[in-house]
């Protein structure tokens, strides 16, 4: 069965002297190999402004958190997408208010997202899904005419493009993942990535307790409360290592990915996303529509070929029952959508034999 997800991991022969360094080294907590970790990741997005952290999910807290939203503010993001998004904006009390999408992409509407904004409004947390980078365009002009700050949820995303660059220099806050099914894994992990430098460093000392590393604990003050939301040097390590292969890694599902945009694009029963102008995926899962999916899918089983649609509109969880609203965009592209393998272990053998199944039809 050729998967639709499946971590790489660096060989043996690069990972474990690396790894094993660290763990006998006597130093496995935060320490110089975060940091060099971080400046390598500075260089691979463009951005010298850039925190590693635990995970994706704390990097979407923080960049909460340094909004101060809380209770009584709104937050406009999408139920198309993974539960970590919109959990972690539950947690801080804010109110979610659900953008729909564009049912073309499972992208947010700019349109939809400018009509829910209110003087509640605090943030806008938009979420390049699977790799396919939002209408930033639309998103940047909204952002500047109402004042209000984006926060890009990149889980998906590394990698991918927008306005040439890759993700991680356009809006004040971009959050990464690097859990371990994501194009680039640390076993678990993070980062967040910034466009004003007076948010670097106090979103350094959240990190960390609210402390402030550079300076002894003896000699520290704590201002505001922070969290452990540090990377250990163990997972630094790895991910130092990760990187040195992550652009043919990359390259690999953006080949696949291009495959099938080529020879899918006449496909009966088979409508291909488009992507909007001024972006590139990264194509962390092929994302396309089908006219009935669940025979698709089983076919696809059939054919020794994992199709799905992965993940669960968040909407439906009752944590959300205050946020229900009507999402006719999302109704929409939520009954058509399924994945198919993309990535870097599908050869040009297993893209051929998919794309020769899809074409038998179903």
């Amino acid at each position: 069965m050729i998967p639709l997800v499946k971590p790489y991991i660096a060989p043996r022969e690069q990972m474990m002297p690396a790894v094993e360094k660290i763990l006998y080294s006597g130093y496995i907590a935060e320490g110089q190999e975060v940091y060099d970790f971080e400046d390598e990741l500075k260089q691979f997005v463009g951005n010298n402004k850039l925190l590693a952290l635990q995970s994706g999910t704390a990097a979407l807290h923080i960049a909460l958190s340094l909004l101060e939203i809380g209770a009584g503010d709104e937050v406009i993001s999408t139920a198309m997408t993974a539960e970590p998004t919109n959990t972690t904006i539950a947690l801080t009390g804010a109110k979610i208010v659900w953008g729909d999408v564009d049912e073309r992409t499972g992208l947010m509407d700019a349109a939809s997202v400018e009509h829910k904004i209110t003087e509640r409004t605090k943030a806008i947390v938009v979420v390049h899904y699977a790799g396919m980078v939002c209408d930033m365009d639309a998103f940047n002009r909204i952002s500047t005419k109402y004042q209000i700050p984006i926060i890009e949820d990149a889980a998906h995303s590394f990698g991918s493009r927008y306005d040439g660059k890759v993700i991680g220099s356009n809006s004040r806050f971009t959050c990464y993942s690097f859990q371990a099914i994501k194009q680039m894994t640390t076993v678990d992990g993070g980062a967040i990535a910034f466009i004003r430098e007076e948010d670097v460093e106090p979103a350094r000392k959240l990190r960390w307790f609210g402390l402030d590393k550079k300076v002894s604990r003896l000699n520290n003050d704590i201002t505001r409360a922070g969290y452990k939301y540090g990377m250990n040097n163990v997972t630094a390590a790895i991910g130092r290592v990760q990187l040195q292969s992550i652009p043919s890694v990359l390259n690999r599902y953006i080949e696949n990915g291009k495959y099938f945009d080529q020879v899918l694009k006449d496909v009966p029963g088979v409508t291909l996303i488009p992507y909007y102008e001024n972006t590139e995926p990264s194509y962390w899962l092929y994302t396309m529509k089908v006219e009935h999916r669940k025979d698709f899918i089983r076919r696809m089983e059939d054919a020794g070929i994992t199709a799905s649609t992965l993940h669960h509109r968040s909407d439906t969880h009752s944590v959300f029952a205050e946020s229900k609203c009507e999402l006719p965009g999302l109704d929409k592209f939520y009954r058509e959508f399924v994945h198919i393998p993309c990535g870097w272990w599908v050869s040009d053998e297993d893209r051929e034999k998919i794309a020769e199944a899809i074409k038998k039809g179903w």
